[in-house]
């Protein structure tokens, strides 16, 4: 009697065991020490690391945190759906560097680029705190989001990715510095890797960093339009912290952008500005470049088609210093 119980606790047992869900898969386990972001790093461990995006947040306040979420969530939800039929763009605009000269040109910039673009309602600036107002701080995660959730939004047949990014540069790519507690850096390969992810192939992309032209080979397309303040190998100018536009941001978003003209024109006219202004202060040339792919007039020209007819006056202080 005693051996039948036992028996059919057994049965019991097993019948449960099968019905049960499997369990979840545990996460990875870890196969790699730290990246190689330290002393005694090789450079292509140091290479190998920024291509990953490091990113790294240290001392903020819980409520800060939780203040910051709420802001980026409300942001992302406030974005406007695609219109069927019409070629919308999304202009993303992100301040990677907490020196104000970045906040203010960054604040300017998606008026110029929303108004331009027929980008209201479908507009996101990452600028942080500055000029009388909170927006989300523009950080490596809160451009992951951002991307993610325009690319969620966006028809990727007829409908474009305006972004525009303004902080420091290195040979490695955007720096991402706030204060004394953000750090990262954004590196072409893994730009290159979230659009390619998201499936953004119709782009606008605008960068003002020195040495932001080490993107043009990892980003440039048939369907990509690209203009970087500098060349791979060259600084660019104006970013003192008291300035309210860099020598690009002026040229390019506040004096060329602002008028109806094509890209490529205003980019040729933002290169003669900025060529002018370096000579005038015996700069070295810091050389943008521009790549407009040959498939890129098809979302191109019906925006631009819509631009408003008349220019806007520039505003601010004309850029000094390097």
């Amino acid at each position: 009697m005693a051996w039948t119980g036992r028996l059919w606790k057994f049965a019991l047992g097993a019948a449960l065991c099968a019905a049960a869900p499997a369990p979840a898969a545990d996460p990875p386990g870890h196969t790699e020490a730290w990246p190689g972001l330290v002393s005694g790093a090789t450079r292509a461990e140091m290479s190998a690391s920024l291509d990953a995006g490091p990113d790294l947040e240290r001392g903020r306040a819980a409520r800060f945190e939780l203040a910051e979420h709420r802001r980026l969530d409300a942001a992302l939800a406030a974005l406007a759906p695609q219109r069927k039929g019409v070629v919308d763009a999304y202009v993303v605009v992100v301040r990677f560097d907490s020196d104000p000269v970045f906040g203010r040109e960054a604040r300017e910039a998606g008026k110029v680029l929303e108004r331009r673009y027929d980008a209201a309602g479908r507009t996101l600036v990452l600028g942080g705190e500055g000029g009388g107002a909170r927006l989300p701080m523009g950080s490596l995660h809160a451009l992951a989001l951002a991307l993610a959730r325009a690319a969620e939004l966006m028809d990727p047949r007829e409908d474009v990715l305006v972004l525009y990014t303004t902080g420091h540069g290195s040979d490695a790519g955007l720096a991402y510095h706030d204060g004394n507690e953000g750090y990262g850096f954004l590196s072409p390969a893994r730009l290159a890797a979230w659009l390619g992810e998201l499936g953004i192939r119709n782009r606008l992309l605008i960068l003002s960093a020195c040495y932001s032209g080490i993107f043009v080979p990892a980003l440039k397309s048939e369907s990509t339009a690209l203009v970087t303040a500098a060349s791979a190998t060259r600084t660019s100018f104006g970013c003192t912290a008291d300035n309210d536009w860099t020598f690009f941001g002026d040229a390019m978003i506040n004096r060329a952008l602002r008028k109806p003209q094509p890209l490529g024109d205003a980019s040729a006219e933002a290169r003669r500005l900025i060529a002018g202004w370096e000579t005038a202060n015996g700069f070295e040339p810091s050389d943008p470049q521009v790549s407009i792919g040959a498939r890129a007039d098809l979302w191109l020209k019906p925006l631009e088609a819509r631009m408003p007819k008349t220019a806007t006056a520039p505003v601010g202080r004309p850029p000094a210093g390097p």
